[in-house]
This record gives C-alpha cells, sequence and structure tokens, in this order.
C-alpha cells in the first residue's frame, strides 16, 4: 500500500500537481514511517511549491534515515538555498560530495550555492562609465535557469546529455562565452526558453520522442528590463522522483513482457502458433499484472482446437483480472473467448447451456455485438439440436392419434395438448397442424387456427385440408372474399373437392347478400366497423381516385359505366361492397 501510494505521489509530481504529491507522500510515510525515500520526494514536492522549511525538514528526516545517502544531502542545500541560508547550504552540497565525488546535481547545486553568496555579499551598484551588461547574461543567473529549462519538454530532455549541461554551466558563469556555442541548436532552443520565446530549428527535434519527466514549477514571468536589476529569489530544481532497485527491476520486466507480447502477436498472424505460446508464456512469467497476455494464449489454443487449454486460460484470467481490478472490458473478453470454445466443444443441446451462461456473463461486464451475436447463434444452435434430439415420427404418430380421440370427445383443450405434443416430435407433418387448427377453431381462438392452417399449407401446398380449414376460419371471421379466394385456390389442387364446393357455395351467398344489402342494422354496423379495422379497406378508402369513383357512381352515370370496364376498380368496389362499405342497388 505505500508502494501504491508512492507511485501515485510520483504521477502527481510528475503532472505538476504539487499539493497532491505531497497529500500522496505523506499517506505512503504513514505507512512507512522509515523509509527514507518517501522523505526525500515530499522534501522536493515542498520545495517546488517554495515551502522550504517543511523541505529542509524533511530533507534533514532523510538524511538522519539514510547517513550515506548523497541525494539526502542534495536536499537539505537545496532547502537552505531556497531559504538564503548560503553557507548552509554550501556545507551540505559538499558533504554530499564527501559521500559522491562525481554527482553532478550536488556539483551544480554547490556553484549555485557559492555563486549566491558571492553575489549577496558584494555590491550590486555598478558604475555609469562601466560597460554594458551582456544582453543575454540576466537569462542565465541563479537557479531559476534549471528551473525554466526543466519545465520545458524539450529542453527537459536536453538536460540529459552530459554535453549540453556542461555548455550551460560554462555560460551560467561567463555569459560571454554564448558566442562559442551560437551554432548548437540546443543551445539555442534553451536561449528562446530562458527568454520566453521559441527559436525554430531546423530538424530539431521533429522526430523526437520526448519522455516524460518530473514536472518543475512554472517559471516566473520574465520582469521588464531596468537600469538595476533585483536578484530573483533562488528556486531549487526538485530532482527526479527516487525509484527504487525492485521498482526499476519490475519496469524492466514489464518492457520485456511487452516485447514478448509483441513477438507473439508476429507468430500468431503468420499462423505460428507454438512460436506465439512461447512467447505469450514468457510474457506472462516476466507480467503477471497484465491479462491480455492470458488471453491471447488463449486464442492460440482456441485456433488450435486445444479448446480445454483455452477454457483454462481465460478461467485463469478472469480470476487474476478480479484480482487486479482490471478493465472490465478484458474480463469481457476472456469470458467471450470461453464460451466460444465451449461452442465448438458442445455435441448435444445440453452442452450449450454452459456457453450461453458464459456468454450472458460476458455481457454483464460489458456489453459487446460480438458478444451479443456468439449468444443468440448459441441459443439457436441448442434450440435445432433440441428439436433434432425430441424428433422421433412414430411417438409423434401416437400423440396425433390421441388428439384425435379427445377431439372426437369434443375435449379440444386436451386435444391441443396432444397434437402441440405430436409437433415437438415431428415438427414437420402438416396433418397435425390441420388437426390442431380445427381444434383452435371450436375454442374460438381464431388467430392461432389460421396460423395452424397457413403452416399446414406450407408444408403441403396440395392438401386440401389445409384450405378447408383455413377458409373457415376466415368464414367464421366474416372475412367472405378471402375466404372465398382461399377455397377457390384450394380446388386448383383438389377440383373435385365437396368441402372446398361447399365453402365457396356459403361465400357466394354471403357475398351477394352483403350486394343486395340484405342486413339487419345490427349486422351492418358490426361489419362496417370490422371492415374499417382492414388494413386493405383503410388503403381503398384513403386512395384519391377510389374516392372520386364513388363520388362518380353516385353523381356521375356516365363515367360510372367507365369505371366498370375496369377491372382493378371493380375489384375494390366488391371488396367494400363485401365489407358492407358500399351497398349496390
Amino acid at each position: 500500500m505505500a508502494d501504491e501510494a508512492k507511485a501515485k505521489g510520483n504521477a502527481a509530481f510528475s503532472s505538476g500537481d504539487f499539493n497532491a504529491a505531497i497529500k500522496h507522500f505523506t499517506e505512503a510515510i504513514n505507512l512507512a514511517p522509515s523509509n527514507h525515500v518517501l522523505y526525500s520526494n515530499r522534501s522536493a514536492a515542498y520545495a517546488s511549491l517554495h515551502q522550504y522549511d517543511a523541505a529542509l525538514s524533511d530533507a534533514k528526516k532523510t538524511v538522519e534515515l539514510k547517513p550515506d545517502w548523497s541525494k539526502g544531502y542534495s536536499r537539505v542545500g537545496a532547502a537552505h538555498l531556497g531559504l538564503h541560508q548560503y553557507q548552509d547550504a554550501i556545507s551540505a552540497y559538499k558533504k554530499g560530495l564527501e559521500i559522491d565525488p562525481n554527482n553532478e546535481a550536488l556539483k551544480s547545486g554547490l556553484a549555485d550555492a557559492q555563486s549566491e553568496s558571492a553575489s549577496a555579499s558584494t555590491s550590486t551598484s555598478r558604475s555609469r562609465a562601466a560597460p554594458p551588461p551582456n544582453p543575454f547574461g540576466d537569462a542565465f543567473q541563479g537557479p531559476e535557469m534549471w528551473a525554466k529549462l526543466t519545465a520545458d519538454p524539450t529542453t527537459r530532455l536536453y538536460l540529459q546529455q552530459p554535453d549540453f549541461v556542461k555548455a550551460m554551466q560554462d555560460i551560467q558563469k561567463n555569459p560571454t562565452n554564448l558566442n562559442e556555442y551560437l551554432k548548437d541548436q540546443r543551445i539555442m532552443q534553451a536561449l528562446g526558453v530562458l527568454l520566453n520565446f521559441k527559436f525554430k530549428a531546423h530538424g530539431a527535434g521533429d522526430d523526437m520522442d520526448i519522455p516524460e519527466a518530473d514536472s518543475p514549477p512554472a517559471p516566473q514571468p520574465s520582469q521588464p528590463a531596468k537600469e538595476e536589476v533585483k536578484k530573483p529569489e533562488p528556486e531549487t530544481v526538485p530532482e527526479p522522483m527516487e525509484i527504487s532497485e525492485e521498482e526499476k527491476e519490475k519496469k524492466e520486466k514489464k518492457e520485456k513482457a511487452l516485447k514478448e507480447k509483441e513477438a507473439g502477436n508476429a507468430a500468431y498472424k503468420k499462423k505460428d502458433f507454438e512460436t506465439a505460446i512461447q512467447h505469450y508464456t514468457t510474457a506472462m512469467e516476466l507480467d503477471d499484472e497484465d491479462i491480455s497476455y492470458i488471453t491471447n494464449r488463449a486464442a492460440v489454443y482456441l485456433e488450435m482446437g486445444k479448446h480445454e487449454d483455452c477454457i483454462k486460460d481465460c478461467d485463469k484470467a478472469v480470476e487474476r483480472g478480479r484480482e487486479l481490478r482490471a478493465d472490465y472490458k478484458m474480463i469481457a473478453r476472456a469470458l467471450t473467448r470461453k464460451g466460444t470454445a465451449l461452442v465448438k466443444m458442445a455435441k448435444c443441446s445440453k452442452d450449450y447451456e454452459p456457453a450461453t451462461e458464459t456468454f450472458q456473463k460476458a455481457l454483464t461486464e460489458h456489453r459487446n455485438p460480438d458478444t451479443l451475436k456468439k449468444l443468440n447463434d448459441a441459443e439457436k444452435a441448442k434450440k435445432d439440436l433440441e428439436q433434432q434430439e425430441y424428433f422421433d415420427p412414430k411417438l409423434a404418430d401416437e400423440e396425433r392419434e390421441k388428439g384425435n380421440e379427445f377431439f372426437k370427445q369434443q375435449k379440444y383443450p386436451e386435444a391441443v395438448k396432444h397434437y402441440t405434443e405430436s409437433l415437438r416430435r415431428n415438427p414437420k407433418d402438416p396433418r397435425t397442424y390441420s388437426n390442431r387448427a380445427a381444434c383452435y377453431t371450436k375454442l374460438g381462438a381464431m388467430p392461432e387456427g389460421l396460423k395452424d392452417a397457413e403452416k399446414c399449407i406450407e408444408l403441403d401446398p396440395t392438401f386440401s385440408k389445409g384450405y378447408t380449414r383455413k377458409g373457415a376460419i376466415q368464414f367464421f371471421m366474416k372475412e367472405y372474399d378471402k375466404a372465398l379466394e382461399t377455397y377457390q385456390e384450394g380446388l386448383k389442387h383438389d377440383p373435385n373437392n365437396q368441402e372446398l364446393l361447399d365453402g365457396i357455395r356459403r361465400c357466394v351467398e354471403q357475398i351477394n347478400k352483403a350486394s343486395r344489402g340484405d342486413f339487419t342494422p345490427e349486422e351492418l354496423k358490426e361489419r362496417q366497423a370490422k371492415a374499417m379495422q382492414d388494413p386493405e379497406i383503410q388503403n381503398i378508402l384513403s386512395d384519391p381516385v377510389m374516392r372520386q369513383v364513388l363520388i362518380d357512381f353516385q353523381e356521375n352515370p356516365k363515367a360510372a359505366q367507365e369505371h366498370t370496364k375496369n377491372p382493378m376498380v371493380m375489384s375494390k368496389i366488391q371488396k367494400m361492397v363485401t365489407a358492407g362499405i358500399v351497398q349496390m342497388r
């Protein structure tokens, strides 16, 4: 937990949020009060906020905990320098150099402290006859220069180059030495940063990948030139956060793991699955905090047909992902991959149950369209297999005969139950649909009966019973014109079928009755109300041409006579007559 708080502090420091950095470092110190690095890092954060007293207190604690650590003295010196305690700063830097004589940060700090001390002890007054100062001299004075260079992302990179740092120290000691470095584009870039404007150097930094670095305090706006320029308050440049050896090793392993993953991806694309597995396995060994290595290896196993190994890896990825609180999309991916493997292993309908459950779990993590499609496909495959497994024509015939017996006894609900079971055993038998349609008709369930009759005709268009069932239902629904069409269609397949002929006769009687208007007011009102719900009648009445035809029939006999010669118009007129909307006299 202390390492986690420290990592958050480092991240906040790097982004320039020093208050947050102090908060996280304090949490880490409370958890690990003997860790000298934490005090050092918090000292740097305090210094970045110019809270030098607090920075000094933490720096001294750092030295107390780790007297042989040179960076602690660097923190002490920086805090003293911020408090204008130049001699104390010089003393601290010298102690640090006794431990680490080659430490550049200590050398630079010592030089700054000595320079500030010398400046403070001498008079700042200048004679009017003295030669004018170097116009760029003030830009290179004091620790403010290093703060500005660290704040700029381009020059921050240059500070990692020893020859650049040495050149800047040379110019800082004697600004007139700037002339010797004018051809160095890095120096010109730094000068632009220090003077608050940019030099655009050809090719400089165009293709550089500038790494993230610790952000220093924001540079202060430049002051207008005066005859006497007051020395700015010294600012310390916080040194980078200290990374333990363990963290360095961890970072190196993560980098190696990513390279192994990339190699595994390349091998996978080439269908070199064994090599891909080796790379992903190595990546897993190097870094157990990234479950993508596991899911990738699972994908390889899936491609190779090693479904059990794929499932094991997916389970491992889900378990480890929950421990790490990984992205829910990654966990969903592992579950989807497991479901896919389970589908490929399925041999019967029951084998699809764990697959559909796994897909559903994946969707609760992340609703991915691909996962949803896989779930729907698995459910359909399960249903199809269930039908195949349940298919038994012999048992279907037995159930149909039982239904027939109940139908004869006028026990229609029981008959429907057996007909339904028969259809489950054999969903391709048109006779059973016909019989169940007859049951539904007796029960007054006309829509269900009509659906079964249409299914019967679909399965066997030559089966006349399907047409008699459908025509009868349409007749009972008082859709006489539709019933007539159904009976006529049936006669095409069985011209001598008496039921179909009787059905046509009954439909013609009703249609003629409608044409003569032989309805009671109640019957007419019922028929008209029913007709107005018919989409076909609604379309006819909303057609402007047909509205004009109806007007002509009432007011213009000559035009009406012409309309009667149009078969399409007369067909629509007949439908409205049958429906009771129009009466012919």
